[in-house]
């Protein structure tokens, strides 16, 4: 599984991080998302899931 935050939707809630604070990281200007690996760990799987859910931009997509 792979985790990707979409920059230009992005307005920096950091409901992922709260969610799974070893898969993102935020900017510290903004706020803003990244993934910290492409790649999602198996044991964080439902964690990135939930992020997705999470996020009211629909920024973030797994695949």
């Amino acid at each position: 599984m792979k985790v990707r935050v979409d920059p230009e939707r992005c307005q920096g809630h950091t409901l992922c991080s709260m969610i799974a604070p070893r898969m993102f990281e935020l900017d510290d200007v903004d706020g803003h998302a990244s993934a910290v690996e492409e790649k999602v760990p198996a044991d964080q799987e439902a964690k990135a899931n939930k992020a997705v859910g999470s996020c009211p931009e629909r920024a973030i997509s797994v695949s």
